[in-house]
């Protein structure tokens, strides 16, 4: 028996990092997985995203636990295709309890990157909560609801050029859209927070494009994040993350919501 048997819990960026830690450690306690992931790349992206093989994966770890999942490719700047994702999967595991919206980018490059990194990372957000607050509300049982800001959401980090700044000002901006949906959602029972990772060893910083960058910054000095923790520990490990996305939809977390969450190892209060 798992806390979360009977739930059905929703997440973006599925495929792979963070997405595929969630889905694994919600999947283990119980629930089924509507797992959405682009699975293909954008332009503007330096670095490989995840591909299908990436999904499938996620599938078979889901699976190995003995619990459903639906998987879709679909994109979270297309308002459209994600809730049709969304639809065939409550047609096919009944219901919807938690929503993770965890999709992101970290392009740091120049001007093209904006709006992109913007589109993915904000607008994302916001269709996500927005396509699945009315199967929630419409159910009238409740729910719980995370969105994947960043370290880079609460504190000034970021260098000067278009891809890093939009990145700080789309995980600024999912604290605003967190804020103002637990508002609105806690009439109906809903709760809604946000977590703060600092840097997670996944493929979206592990990647030989993000490793030169950072470098290059500092050789530069161009005044890019020092992205040192307070805890002697360089990154955190995606489950580090999940194991907070699960405090905070499990019965642990019942009566909090509005929170922004720091996963960070002294990140944020180092500052």
């Amino acid at each position: 028996m798992g806390e979360l048997d009977g739930k059905v819990a929703f997440i973006t960026g599925a495929a792979r990092g963070q997405g595929r830690a969630h889905a694994v450690k919600l999947a283990s306690e119980g629930a089924s997985i509507i797992a959405v992931d682009l699975c293909d790349q954008i332009a503007s992206v330096p670095y490989p995203m995840a591909t299908p093989e990436d999904m499938a994966a996620t599938v078979k770890l889901v699976e190995d636990t003995g619990a459903r999942v639906v998987a879709r490719e679909a994109d979270v700047r297309d308002r459209s295709a994600l809730k049709a994702a969304l639809k065939e999967g409550v047609a096919e595991l009944g219901r919807l309890d938690i929503v993770i919206a965890n999709a992101g980018i970290a392009p740091m490059t120049d001007e093209s990157a904006w709006q992109d990194v913007i589109d993915v990372n904000l607008t994302g957000v916001y269709h996500t909560v927005d396509v699945a607050m009315r199967p929630l509300i419409k159910q009238g049982q409740g729910g719980s609801i995370v969105l994947t800001s960043s370290v880079a959401g609460l504190v000034g980090i970021g260098a000067p050029v278009a891809g890093s700044l939009g990145y700080t000002v789309a995980k600024h901006g999912v604290v605003g859209l967190m804020r103002a949906y637990a508002n609105f959602l806690a009439t109906f029972n809903i709760r809604v927070n946000s977590v703060h990772p600092a840097g997670v060893n996944t493929p979206m910083i592990d990647n030989e494009f993000t490793r030169s960058w950072l470098d290059g910054l500092a050789q530069q000095n161009l005044g890019g994040p020092d992205m040192s923790n307070a805890l002697p520990v360089q990154t955190l490990e995606p489950e580090d993350i999940a194991n907070a996305v699960f405090f905070l939809v499990a019965e642990t977390g019942r009566y909090i919501t509005g929170v922004s969450l720091p996963v960070d190892a002294g990140f944020v209060n180092k500052r």
